[in-house]
Formats: C-alpha cells, sequence, structure tokens
C-alpha cells in the first residue's frame, strides 16, 4: 500500500498563488508516476498535472502557464505549484499515484477555494 499525505490548499483571492504538496509513504518502489486531479461537484475528476519517472510531464490545457509540477525523489513528494488563480480553479485537489502495473492510489483531497 501507498499511502498520500497532501497539505496546502486553503482560500486565496484571485491572482493569488498557493503551493500544494503530497507526501507518499509505504510502498513507494515502482511509482510509475505522480500527479494532481482536481473535481467540482457535479463534475467528473479531471487531471491538472502528472509528472513521471523520467522528469516528463503532463499539463492541462486550462492551467498551463500558471501552474507548475515538480517532484522531489529523495521526500517521496509532489508538488503543485499554483500562480494567478482564479475562481475556476475552485476543487477539490487530490494526489494520484500510479505506479507499474498500473495500481494507482489517491490522497484523501484538499480543498482550494479561490474567491474574494
Amino acid at each position: 500500500q501507498v499511502q498520500l499525505v497532501e497539505s496546502g490548499g486553503g482560500l486565496v483571492q484571485p491572482g493569488g498563488s498557493l503551493r500544494l504538496s503530497c507526501a507518499a509513504s509505504g510502498r513507494v518502489f515502482s511509482i510509475r508516476a505522480m500527479g494532481w486531479y482536481r473535481q467540482v461537484p457535479g463534475k467528473q475528476r479531471e487531471l491538472v498535472a502528472q509528472i513521471s519517472i523520467s522528469g516528463s510531464t503532463n499539463v492541462a490545457d486550462s492551467v498551463k502557464g500558471r501552474f507548475t509540477i515538480s517532484r522531489d525523489d529523495a521526500k517521496n513528494t509532489v508538488y503543485l505549484q499554483m500562480n494567478s488563480l482564479t475562481p475556476e480553479d475552485t476543487a477539490v485537489y487530490y494526489c494520484h499515484v500510479v505506479k507499474y502495473g498500473e495500481l494507482e492510489y489517491w490522497g484523501q483531497g484538499t480543498q482550494v477555494t479561490v474567491s474574494i
């Protein structure tokens, strides 16, 4: 099993920034990629950004140029730096890990609210 602990969500004004962190522990070997998804009520969970073990990234068009994903392998931690936030970024953000063999793990979710 892989345990994921997220932090960094909260309330921020439009134009502001937040940094999400997700620390993985447990059986962290064979992780293929780590990333972030988000979900708003009534909508499907959507990919925000993902970073592979090789360092290649996949970032949703809606956040390109504003969000940056990075990884600290020594800490088994993935980060999501979110800049120029808009109310449309309001969602629950979930950390996601996929291992070779396509085993998937999810964090508990952290709320990000962008509002005046």
